[in-house]
């Protein structure tokens, strides 16, 4: 059957697709062009025979997996490449369409092409409202010190220990004014313009909420389950589940989550030399991002509090046992690398960096007891 095998590799754009095709018997030629069009995609595998002898890839990019579902539809095998991991060599300095396409179809045949997590289309609807989510926060970060750099260049100040937009904070704003006119036009534009953030913050969040209760079982006791960890209330749950899905299937342990998210050191050795550099930064960004952020928690002592409590409830002992001992165990790794001088950034990524450690066994936990009394 391998003999059989014929292997594509597509470079693929918004209008166009460049296709090359390396046979079993080391042929390797191509195919041209074609358009990025269902029906020209349908066409072009007809012509090329049984479905079920081709073996498709193309980098992941901006397109999607549109060219996935619809090749899989079809009958046919593909995989979605990620482009970093595409083997190069040093003095290649020539790069189009059909040359990209012709190394991928060569290097499929080959087997040295590492292949992305493709999810399914409920879960990716789930990851692009959490990111359209995360890219209203940061819309909402720059207009509101687009405001408050006005403030400041104008010479106008809050009361001493008025927090920032709190609700006291948000009546001083509605009362300054400018004599001239066009100061307070830029006031007004710029108080319409945080209120607009934050309410679309607040509508994307609510509508989160009520994705999540339509979501498969086993991811909502993912979520549930992943609360139980201080520092992961509802948002940065549904984000780690939306970015990392069936944890089960891709991870087999809690090393590999951990190099996915690209917090490990990189490393440049040689001989008797060791040398170790900054964190890798490979995979997914976003998860990193989350996962930093719910470290800094843990530079407090352990304890739990109302929010926490209620987050505990519904979820099952042996949850609550692991996100309990991961506030002890994170929170000593804190102190002690504290108490060493390392820098806060560095002991922030190490604290992450277990944390991911205890998001898997979670996650583990959770998928398990939800398909128990399937299996009873």
């Amino acid at each position: 059957m391998r003999e059989k095998l014929r292997f594509l590799g597509m470079d693929v754009h918004a209008e166009t697709i460049a296709v090359a095709i390396a046979e079993a018997d080391g042929e390797v030629r191509n195919l041209g062009t074609i358009a990025n069009r269902e029906d020209s995609i349908r066409k072009f595998i007809r012509k090329l025979g049984t479905p079920e002898q081709l073996r498709a890839c193309y980098e992941a990019g901006p397109t999607g997996f549109v060219l996935y579902w619809q090749l899989t539809q079809l009958g046919v095998d593909c995989a979605v490449i990620a482009p970093t991991l595409v083997p190069k060599k040093p003095g290649d300095r020539v790069k189009t369409d059909r040359r990209d396409a012709l190394k991928l179809a060569r290097s499929h045949r080959s087997g040295d092409l590492t292949a992305v997590w493709v999810p399914d289309e409920d879960s990716e609807a789930l990851r692009d409202l959490v990111r359209q989510r995360e890219a209203a926060k940061q819309d909402q970060l720059r207009a509101r010190h687009r405001l408050t750099k006005f403030l400041l260049r104008t010479g106008q100040r809050p009361p001493l220990g008025l927090k920032a937009w709190t609700e006291r904070y948000m009546r001083w704003l509605a009362q300054v004014r400018y004599t001239q006119p066009a100061q307070e036009v830029t006031r007004l534009d710029c108080m319409n313009e945080v209120e607009h953030m934050s309410a679309r913050v607040k509508r994307l969040e609510e509508a989160i909420l009520e994705v999540v209760k339509l979501a498969p079982q086993p991811m909502q006791d993912v979520i549930r389950g992943l609360q139980a960890l201080r520092g992961v209330a509802h948002i940065s749950a549904v984000t780690i589940a939306s970015e990392l899905g069936n944890i089960c299937s891709r991870f087999q342990s809690a090393r590999k989550l951990m190099g996915y998210c690209g917090v490990f050191p990189s490393e440049d050795s040689s001989g008797n030399r060791v040398r170790r550099g900054g964190i890798t930064k490979a995979g997914n960004a976003h998860l990193r991002r989350i996962v930093v952020e719910s470290a800094w928690c843990y530079r407090h002592l352990p304890r739990v509090g109302e929010k926490l409590r209620k987050r505990h409830e519904g979820v099952p002992p042996a949850i609550i046992e692991i996100a309990w001992k991961a506030q002890n165990r994170l929170h000593k790794r804190y102190m002690r690398l504290s108490m060493a001088g390392k820098d806060q950034r560095k002991i922030m990524t190490a604290v992450a960096r277990e944390l991911l450690g205890f998001i898997w066994a979670i996650a583990i936990k959770a998928e398990a007891s939800c398909r128990q009394p399937i299996a009873a």
